[in-house]
């Protein structure tokens, strides 16, 4: 079995630990990243952990992680509501899916509340701030383990 989770972050979430801080923290996605590094391998996992503000580059992600992934963790970022490309590329990943949002989309504006991801979304974590990458990671290695 592979043993790769696939940990994808969409556009602006590279400036997280200065962008509106108030809503997503102070915490870097450089930090989440070692974070999740760090837990994936207490399980006996590895990350591949990438972030891009650009579409197509998260669809090709999607694609590899077709080949080289047991899962996909994403937080889709502004491309939750609009990206049906990105919604038809995780159509095509036959593994756990985990949506993931750092603030609780919900309690938001109404543009944040239609997620077009969650339609294909194995499971999904809402505002549990940067610790929610952790126990993402934690629920995939239990998700994969079941398959």
């Amino acid at each position: 079995m592979n043993k790769t989770i696939f940990v994808l972050n969409g556009p602006n979430l590279n400036l997280l630990g200065q962008r509106e801080p108030t809503i997503y923290g102070t915490t870097t996605l450089a930090d989440i990243k070692e974070k999740c590094l760090a837990k994936a391998n207490d399980l006996g996992f590895d990350v591949d952990f990438r972030q891009t503000n650009y579409e197509g580059e998260l669809v090709e992600s999607v694609h590899q992680a077709r080949n080289g992934a047991c899962g996909i963790i994403i937080n889709p970022a502004g491309y939750t509501f609009t990206s049906i490309a990105l919604l038809d590329a995780l159509k095509t990943f036959d593994h756990p899916k985990i949506e993931l949002h750092i603030s609780n989309v919900h309690a938001r504006e109404s543009i944040y509340h239609n997620s077009l991801i969650s339609r294909v979304a194995t499971a999904i974590m809402i505002g549990l701030g940067a610790a929610g990458y952790e126990l993402a990671i934690q629920a995939m290695a239990g998700m994969v383990g079941r398959d």
